[in-house]
């Protein structure tokens, strides 16, 4: 059974939330909702692989302590963009 785009989205966001570490939590979840709804879907699929990396390779990466790979140095760069910068608040 493939899973529906719907769920798929869904799906992401719930593991962008609830990573493991609260660090990635705070970082990849704000990410998510904020961007997850209008990816295109060859930029899903590359977030959906990001998901699968372990968050102590994903950590260095997003703080600059260890060079990301090739594959996903354009997708951290926006990530980290995002996470340091101004946040507006309800």
């Amino acid at each position: 059974m493939s899973e529906t785009p719907e769920a798929r989205l869904k799906r992401m966001a719930m593991r962008s939330w609830r990573r493991g570490t609260k660090e990635m939590d705070l970082v990849l979840g704000p990410y998510a909702d904020a961007h997850l709804a209008t990816m295109p879907a060859e930029r899903l699929a590359l977030y959906d692989a990001l998901l699968a990396e372990n968050d102590q390779d994903i950590y260095p990466w997003v703080t600059g302590a260890a060079p990301a790979p090739e594959r996903f140095a354009g997708l951290i760069a926006e990530i980290t963009a995002f996470a340091r910068g101004p946040r507006v608040r309800s």
